[in-house]
């Protein structure tokens, strides 16, 4: 970690976190996909359930980056005990944190469904969904810190072949559940949850593995300390996550003023934007344990040799896919809704709006990330806020209030490149840093 090219080491560990972003976006895809053969209603049930599972995987996010930034930074400094005391007391207060959105979301499903935007018309499906996604609640927040965990001790393939399973699985089970058993929108939830059940458990198995760190109960620690370290680390991704949640329920909830329709297109163009995304935020997590190992043992020209060579060739990526998206956005709506011509228009303009800054994200999120891993916490928050919270909800509001539709439709893209401009100067700050 300290001393192999940080350019092979960031795309070693990149390649297995990749696999894992891009796999574990089909979850999402999956679902949508089959269950736009129920209609267009049942997909816009999912559609708003989707900002509740956002909201699960920022807890997961929380606790796993929190420990595992943590956990990293410890281990390029050989402190080991504190590192394995991390490892347990970060996965045990995610799992309790599952258990009580568990409790909480079965305690008030059909309310919770309104929350997140859904009509009269597609509280049904909504509820349907949300039944087995809360039961799942527990094992999708495990899943999760487990994942980050051995990502930053740099053991990303074990976490690449838990995360996978479960993925192939939900792929495998969606169409036997809601097709062959009659279970509809029901038969995906169910499916999306067992498939989390059987990630945490291989994920579970995998830290047992040689020379990962156990999950040793013994080692938990509630202390105020390690609490600390969490938010420290893990607060930006809760926000950016959090506020991500609330801008698809804002989303959710002004689009529905312009018909089922609108809110089905809007949900698609959000898991189409996020499996794109998923390719870079898998080659950044490839990059964060070499940062942290790094700058843990104040090698800070590794760590910005490693922090350029991202920036450069995610803008490539990123540039290639937006220009992809733009050109064949109508084709790439018309996949989960073919026989809805509203829902492909609507849809198509929203996609190739939301491509035309697409390439700038790269910059956006690697630095987010350096700032996070490297304990710039104030930093880190303000850019995970921004692009969901200090810009897209007011954006939302007033692009929608001046242009109906069409700006709820260009809210998001406007909001990319306004982080982008905020990003500059905040990355820039902390680049000087590591050079003074």
């Amino acid at each position: 970690m300290t001393e192999a090219p940080v350019e092979g080491l960031v795309c070693a560990l990149a390649g297995p976190t990749m696999a894992i972003m891009i796999i574990s976006a089909l979850y999402n895809m999956a679902d949508t996909y089959f269950v736009g053969h129920i209609g267009t209603r049942a997909t816009a049930g999912v559609g708003v359930s989707f900002s509740l599972m956002i909201l699960i995987q920022a807890l997961g996010f929380f606790f796993g980056h929190g420990s595992g930034n943590y956990i990293s930074r410890q281990l390029g400094a050989q402190n080991w005990d504190k590192a394995t005391s991390m490892a347990t007391t970060g996965f045990v207060w995610a799992f309790l944190g599952g258990i009580l959105v568990t409790i909480f979301g079965l305690m008030f499903l059909e309310p919770i469904a309104i929350f997140l935007g859904s009509t009269k018309t597609i509280l049904p499906y909504a509820c349907d969904y949300l039944f087995y996604i809360f039961i799942g609640a527990p094992f999708m927040t495990g899943s999760l810190v487990l994942n980050n965990q051995l990502r930053f001790q740099g053991s990303a393939f074990y976490g690449m072949i838990g995360m996978i399973a479960g993925a192939v699985l939900n792929v495998g089970l969606d169409p036997l559940f809601i097709f062959t058993f009659g279970m509809g929108v029901k038969g995906a939830s169910l499916a999306t949850m067992l498939s989390q059940l059987v990630s945490c458990t291989l994920l579970f198995i995998g830290c047992t593995r040689p020379g990962n760190i156990r999950i040793n109960f013994k080692t938990f620690s509630p202390s105020f300390y390690y609490f600390k370290e969490i938010v420290r680390g893990g607060f930006p991704s809760l926000c950016r996550q959090g506020f991500g949640s609330v801008a698809t329920i804002c989303i959710n909830h002004t689009a529905g003023g312009f018909g089922d329709e609108a809110i089905a297109a809007m949900s698609i163009v959000q898991r189409v934007i996020m499996f794109a995304n998923s390719a870079l935020l898998g080659f950044g997590q490839g990059f964060q344990p070499v940062c942290g190992f790094n700058y843990g043992a104040k090698l800070y020209g590794r760590v910005k040799r490693a922090f350029w060579f991202c920036v450069k060739y995610s803008f490539a990526v990123m540039l290639l896919l937006s220009v992809c998206g733009y050109i064949f956005a109508p084709d790439i709506i018309a996949i989960f809704r073919a026989d809805d011509p509203d829902v492909i228009r609507i849809g198509a303009l929203a996609l190739r709006l939301q491509c035309i800054p697409f390439s700038l994200m790269g910059w956006v999120i690697l630095n987010n990330m350096m700032m996070q891993t490297i304990g710039k916490a104030g930093k880190a928050t303000i850019l995970a806020l921004a692009r969901q919270g200090l810009f897209l909800l007011p954006l939302l509001f007033i692009l929608t209030w001046a242009f109906g539709l069409l700006g709820i439709q260009m809210s998001q893209a406007v909001s990319d490149f306004a982080t982008f401009c905020l990003s500059v100067p905040l990355g820039l700050s902390v680049l000087r840093e590591m050079n003074e």
